[in-house]
Parts: structure tokens; sequence; C-alpha cells
């Protein structure tokens, strides 16, 4: 279970819709968090750090899409606040 961060064009978001997926953003701050089922997002702002149960550390930011797997428990640590366009498939 491997979260995935990618750069794609605007092409490839526009393909996606990504502009028509709802808004989530958070304050500076640390959580654990689990998905049920796969989430595709794109980062609008922020820096955020991701630790997944198995110690595997992801960073991602500003310009990046990212894909968190359907059962992937992790802890976020918000180090910049985020504003995201989310989606959950």
């Amino acid at each position: 279970m491997e979260i995935r961060v990618e750069k794609l064009s605007s092409t490839e978001l526009k393909k996606k819709g990504v502009e028509s997926w709802p808004i989530w953003t958070k304050e500076i701050s640390r959580f654990p968090w689990s998905y049920d089922s796969t989430e595709e997002c794109f980062i609008l702002e922020g820096q955020v750090t991701v630790e997944t149960k198995n110690g595997n550390i992801v960073k991602f930011g500003k310009g990046d899409f990212v894909t968190f797997p359907k059962g992937l428990s992790c802890v976020w640590t918000v180090e910049r606040p985020i504003r995201k366009h989310y989606n959950f498939k």
C-alpha cells in the first residue's frame, strides 16, 4: 500500500475534473487518519508529511497530485496550512 505523489499537467487535471472536486482545508496540526476508500487529491496550498504504520514517510505540497490507497492508516503532520481538492473513488 503506497501513497503515490505525481505532477500532472493542466490537461490531465482537467480530464479528471479536479476543479469541480470539493475543497478541504486544515490548519497546522498532527492527527491519525485511515482511508475507507481510495482518495485522490490535488494540493492547492500547504506542506504535509504523512507517516504510514510501516514507517514510510511521504512529503507533499502545492502542485502535487496525491493518491492514498484504500485501507491505509497513517499520521498526517500539516506543516503549512493545507488547501486541497479531493475525490473518493
